[in-house]
């Protein structure tokens, strides 16, 4: 393993549960600890935990805080208050993404993004390279930041038992600053990236480990990995960098477009997707089930009519509704619910059917 990647400050928690660790996004990190489907069956149906401590923190403070925020990303920040949290894209000129990301708002000139981990340098060097212009101050948090995720239906009320501010009545993409949980100072946000209630909580490195280990005496979450998080989120259909996005898809053909606020003025990538919407989509992320038992994996090309249409950007078997899914790029008269179309799998062509997304959509 290279000397180069980034440790957890709570790597001695993860070895120590006998998790294997992989190297991902320039950190090592913990894929699975006794089996990715008890994970993933946890989170669905009482709590996991999850160290995202390699997920980037990025603050953009000043005067033209706002109006920055505003023509740097696709969704409408000026809708947001204080406490509040929004999805959104950074998005180049031709309207790809740059990445995928939270903004919270602090205060109208203090807004706080958490990006891809794989991005975080990226995604800081691209804010700079277009703040000529704005009063503003952009800066790396993320060496002042480890991060925890509570997620799953019984997620909300163990973090509530550990602190006397009231979780339980946070909305959903609200966040709370200096909450002190089992006498730890953490930003809390009612946020998550599995498609179930609970929470994404911000604090200190040094403090990562006595925040896990009170979270995890006092409700017995099941630690989860990379490989959990992974088909989670997929179920759900969130989508992830690399795969459904990357700087060559728009979040029109990502099925993104309600984060793409094209009246609210002018914002990097705006005119390409004016242009791309009023030309019409050509392609088109939509989601399939396998109509075999065999999974079909990442990467494997797609056909139709004896010619290759698109690629698997996820395929995994799902631990929850216990068929085989995926998401893939299909070209428009393809992507129409019930078409079949069939993955290479081996050599052998193995039938898919579109169906409507998300796959899964947690009660309530």
């Amino acid at each position: 393993m290279s000397a180069e990647l980034r440790q957890s400050p709570l790597d001695a928690i993860h070895r120590a549960l006998g998790a294997k660790m992989v190297p991902f996004a320039g950190w090592t990190m913990p894929v699975e600890y006794g089996g990715l489907v008890a994970e993933h069956l946890a989170v669905r149906t009482a709590v996991g935990i999850f160290d995202v401590s390699h997920m980037g923190e990025i603050l953009i403070q000043g005067r033209d805080a706002l109006r920055f925020v505003q023509y740097v990303t696709c969704n409408d920040a000026a809708r947001l208050v204080d406490g509040q949290a929004q999805y959104s894209g950074l998005l180049n000129e031709r309207g790809g993404f740059v990445d995928d990301i939270l903004v919270h708002r602090l205060a109208e000139d203090s807004y706080f993004l958490c990006v891809n981990a794989a991005n975080t340098a990226k995604d800081a060097e691209w804010l700079r390279g277009h703040a000529a212009g704005f009063e503003v101050d952009i800066r790396d948090v993320s060496h002042e930041y480890a991060q925890l995720a509570v997620q799953g239906p019984r997620a909300v009320a163990l973090v509530q038992s550990l602190t006397v501010e009231d979780i339980t009545g946070l909305g959903y993409y609200r966040f709370r600053r200096d909450v002190v949980i089992a006498g730890i100072t953490a930003l809390v946000a009612r946020t998550g990236y599995t498609g179930e209630d609970g929470v994404e909580i911000y604090c200190a490195p040094t403090d990562a480990e006595r925040l896990w280990k009170a979270l995890t005496e006092a409700g017995n979450p099941v630690p989860c990995g990379l490989g959990a998080r992974n088909t989670l989120r997929l179920e759900a259909r969130m989508a992830l960098y690399g795969h459904e996005i990357d700087d060559t898809t728009t979040p029109l053909e990502a099925d993104l477009g309600w984060i793409c606020k094209l009246s609210k003025g002018d914002f990097l990538g705006r005119d390409a997707l004016l242009r791309q919407q009023a030309a019409g989509l050509t392609r088109k992320l939509v989601g399939f089930e396998v109509e075999d038992r065999v999974p079909v994996r990442d990467g494997y090309p797609l056909v139709a009519d004896g010619q290759e249409v698109g690629r698997v950007t996820s395929g995994s078997p799902s631990p929850f509704l216990r068929k085989n899914i995926g998401l893939a790029y299909l070209p428009i008269d393809k992507t129409a619910v019930g078409t079949q179309v069939f993955a290479i799998v081996r050599g052998r062509e193995v039938p898919c059917r579109i169906v409507p997304t998300p796959f899964y959509k947690r009660p309530g």
